[in-house]
């Protein structure tokens, strides 16, 4: 019989941590510090006590639990002495079926990370899916992880020690998650598409009206009518548009959803788990014959990432009336316009205007995304409520000096462009540093015609700064550039700098960001507050409508744009009771 909580909630001490032995090895300490935070909410109450009381334990605690962990494929299995869970999670793994060849490279990937780190190696092995990473995978990640920073690396054994523990303790209750499994199924079928030259090498990209992403667009069009939805259609653009109607005619919608497009070599979570996870909830709806007194309109947006052609948020800019004609002429890297990329594709151009949405049919735009960062990562936090989306400036800039021998020209004489701009790279670093949240980045840095014993006579450099506030923008891009003019005027030398973007930040709407607060805390999940550094489809919809946005933990260190960016279904299923959670609190609140 599965256990409840409610047996956990009422049950004395000692039997408490009798029903929660096995889910950390050998460190009962673990449980029973988490106990007196009875009684427990949810079971993700439970997990996050449980992370906690690792996280205050103190290092020594902590390695300790690391050691208690047995090798993959190790001497403990080899000779039968795993505990019965272990022995379960290596079982479906595949560990106790290793060829010769890959016992051979555990063996010596095992060698390596106990020296270096002088700890077993930990990885939960069920994976993000919970039915286990193939043998290839768990390599792959062991030969990755030898290379991290040893700090680094305990935290990462530590994660996956809660991750271990989650998944037994989903067992324990016989709580899987159900709607997680699906989101995250969808997510990998989506992925089987791809454009040419990145599908061959099995890596997913998915740019704005190619082959790939036109198939992208038909499998969801088809996913969202099996959800149930009343009204599917691929628009003028390429975005793809559920409409699951209200239970009166005439009430008005909640808009949701993110991008399907992606970048290059990318991950598979990244817009698309946005568009999933109200789908999963409209299904939920349609099953059980519910309408809600507004309607649900999901959009699968076409264009976000600007990765074929300059144009970016096109998809939800068109929503806004912000598609600018001109973009019609615009050429991708084989000389495509995006004029005949859309006719090819059978989309209506002259109907581009007519998708200007009336803020007054809405109550309001919502969107789930993937975090793309490590901070919930790093503190156990599967959800994150997004304060504001940082507003950011970038510029295309060249220092200019003067090019001249590197061994003959002495170093007070010179007029080295490159190391000017590194000085300002450091200042940029300092100066983010100081408001906490504010950052800025030179990500191109380039010396044409440079040689190894020239002294630099050019640089051309990028600057992208970004702030929670439009205010805390400005004066980050004020005293960047005024320490780039001192820079250059110290080191004689002159400069070129041309904006190349703007864009205004996106603060939450209060009412809905309080909303997303409600739904996490009916979870049982610590209500963790946080702006997003990256851009999203809520900024262009933020120009008409109240939205808010709401971040789920990714694996990985949170690494997004990259293939590795991957979360778990435990973590889905959370942001798909909020977001269910969200749409009862709204539904409350239009109720005459």
């Amino acid at each position: 019989m599965a256990l409840t909580l409610e047996q956990l909630n009422t049950a004395g001490a000692a039997d408490a941590l009798q029903l929660l032995d096995g889910l950390y090895e050998h460190s009962p300490w673990i449980a029973e510090k988490a106990l007196a935070q009875r009684p427990f909410r949810s079971l993700t109450h439970l997990q996050h006590a449980m992370a906690q009381a690792v996280r205050t334990a103190g290092a020594d605690a902590q390695r300790a639990l690391i050691r208690a962990h047995p090798e993959l494929a190790g001497k403990a299995m080899v000779a039968q002495n795993l505990t019965a869970e272990s022995t379960n999670e290596q079982n479906k793994a595949g560990l106790t079926q290793c060829t010769p060849e890959e016992f051979a490279r555990i063996q010596q990937l095992n060698a390596a990370y106990n020296e270096r780190f002088g700890f077993p190696f930990i990885l939960a092995v069920r994976g993000p899916r919970g039915t286990g990473l193939t043998k290839q995978q768990i390599i792959d990640t062991f030969a990755r992880r030898v290379d991290n920073h040893p700090e680094f690396e305990v935290a990462e054994a530590l994660r996956n020690i809660h991750r271990i523990a989650e998944i037994r303790l989903t067992d324990k209750f016989t709580a899987e998650p159900a709607l997680g499994n699906d989101v995250w199924d969808w997510s990998e079928k989506l992925a089987e598409h791809s454009d040419p030259g990145f599908a061959e090498k099995g890596q997913l990209t998915v740019t704005y009206l190619t082959d790939a992403h036109r198939a992208c667009a038909k499998a969801l069009s088809h996913w969202m009518r099996d959800c149930g939805f009343d009204d599917v259609k691929i628009d003028a653009v390429g975005n793809v548009v559920g409409r699951y109607h209200p239970a009166t005619d005439g009430a008005r919608y909640l808009m949701t959803g993110s991008h399907y497009d992606t970048v290059r070599n990318g991950g598979k979570y990244d817009g698309r788990l946005g568009i999933f996870v109200p789908m999963a909830c409209v299904r939920e709806l349609h099953r059980a014959g519910k309408r809600l007194p507004f309607g649900v309109e999901v959009i699968a947006f076409a264009e976000e990432e600007g990765q074929r052609y300059k144009a970016t948020f096109l998809g939800s800019g068109a929503l806004i009336g912000h598609f600018n004609p001109a973009w019609l002429e615009q050429k991708d890297a084989d000389g495509v316009t995006m004029r005949a990329a859309m006719e090819h594709a059978g989309l209506k151009i002259d109907d581009i205007a007519t998708l200007q949405r009336d803020a007054a049919q809405y109550l309001g735009f919502v969107e789930v995304h993937i975090e793309q960062g490590p901070v919930l990562n790093e503190l156990d936090i599967p959800l994150g409520v997004v304060t504001s989306i940082n507003g950011g400036v970038r510029f295309i800039a060249e220092m200019i000096g003067t090019a001249s021998h590197a061994g003959t020209t002495p170093m007070d004489r010179r007029r080295d462009a490159a190391v000017a701009v590194a000085e300002l790279a450091l200042y940029i670093e300092q100066r983010a540093a100081k408001d906490g949240d504010s950052v800025g980045t030179i990500g191109l840095l380039n010396v044409p015609g440079g040689s190894i014993n020239v002294v630099p006579g050019r640089c051309q450099f990028s600057l992208d700064l970004r702030a929670p506030t439009d205010p805390q923008r400005d004066a980050l891009v004020s005293d960047v550039l005024d320490e780039l003019a001192r820079i250059a005027q110290r080191r004689g030398l002159r400069y070129t700098l041309e904006e190349s973007m703007r864009a205004a930040a996106a603060p939450s709407a209060p009412a809905w960001q309080h909303h997303w607060e409600r739904a996490v805390d009916a979870l049982g999940v610590p209500v963790f507050r946080m702006p997003s550094g990256a851009g999203h489809d809520a900024m262009k919809l933020h120009e008409i409508l109240p939205q808010a946005m709401l971040f789920v933990r990714g694996q990985n260190s949170g690494i997004s744009h990259n293939p590795l960016e991957s979360t778990t279904n435990n973590d889905i299923q959370l942001a798909v009771d909020a977001f269910t959670q969200l749409l009862h609190q709204l539904a409350e609140e239009q109720q005459p």
